[in-house]
């Protein structure tokens, strides 16, 4: 279980190491885990119609939008506009209560966490969700354990299926913690880490699932604007590699700056959608980030 990150000062996170670069030029591209694979262009996942409810509080209100193969997708609204719960839909923590989210053209219908991951998805969390008293290598490993078939049996016997398994995830661990630029960090516990570095390792940790769909949220939370600049880098370099993204942002202007298209949601509802240049200029995103009527923004 991961414990909370370890801070300066009460409330105060690490400053990430200035250090740190990422290395482009390492081969991360996502492993054949055996499902279908979407050509560049097409639906890769489609939340349809999705109704969330607890209780009497609507949570999401009939929110629909696709997701392209290859596309960085932003997925932005102002505070409690529903950004999180509909990542916990896409990813299994939540049921909707009506509608459906697709992948790969198949509804996801009951399926457990783990099992979202087995097909193909993975995120990161808003708070740091790392194994802290583990090291770096050990939290990837965990990563690229999700798709191993070997069970308890031939772990404690050692077996050959067993140690190809093993061998294999670990170069995939150390050739993502490479790509990250933390390979000489790998033997340090994840709560020592700077916090960049923690949040690089959260990235590489889901990324070692070999996702097609990566959904990061709030990567930039807590990160200067040198940081923020590496965290856009760090995202297209991925996307190059084969990934598709979908990104919950606070900071406009990194949104703005790497993202293909933008979602947006108030209250649970989706108000717009569409690139970069039309939502920033769409009266109703700019009347629900500022709180003005909408024809005052027009």
């Amino acid at each position: 279980m991961s414990e909370p990150i370890r801070t300066t000062q009460p409330g105060q996170p690490l400053q990430a190491d200035e250090a740190t670069e990422i290395n482009p030029d390492v081969d991360i591209a996502p492993a054949d885990i055996g499902v279908p694979v979407v050509p560049a262009g097409e639906r890769l996942l489609e939340v349809d119609d999705v109704t969330l409810r607890f209780g009497g509080v609507v949570a999401l209100n009939e929110v629909s939008f696709h997701i392209n193969k290859g596309e960085i997708l932003g997925l932005i609204g102002p505070n409690g506009a529903g950004k999180t719960t509909c990542f916990n839909v896409m990813t299994g923590v939540y049921q909707p209560t009506s509608g459906a989210v697709r992948y790969l053209g198949e509804p996801l219908g009951k399926r457990k966490k783990f099992e979202i991951t087995k097909l193909g998805i993975a995120r990161t969390f808003q708070n740091i969700r790392l194994f802290a008293n583990m090291t770096a290598l050990e939290n990837v490993l965990v990563g690229a354990d999700a798709h191993h078939s070997t069970g308890v049996g031939s772990a404690m016997f050692r077996l050959p299926k067993h140690r190809r398994e093993e061998a294999q995830g670990y170069q995939r661990a150390m050739e993502l913690l490479t790509f990250m630029g933390l390979d000489r960090k790998a033997d340090e516990l994840a709560r020592n880490l700077p916090y960049g570095d923690q949040r690089r390792l959260e990235i590489a940790r889901a990324l070692a699932t070999s996702p097609q769909l990566l959904c990061l949220d709030e990567p930039a939370a807590g990160f200067n604007p040198a940081e923020k600049a590496k965290l856009m880098e760090l995202i297209r370099t991925i996307r190059d590699q084969g990934y598709t993204v979908l990104l919950i942002e606070h900071d406009m202007k990194l949104v703005m700056g790497v993202t293909d298209r933008i979602v947006v949601l108030e209250f649970g509802r989706k108000i717009a959608e569409g690139s970069p240049a039309e939502i920033r200029d769409n009266p109703a995103v700019v009347a629900a980030y500022l709180g003005v009527d909408e024809e005052d923004a027009s």
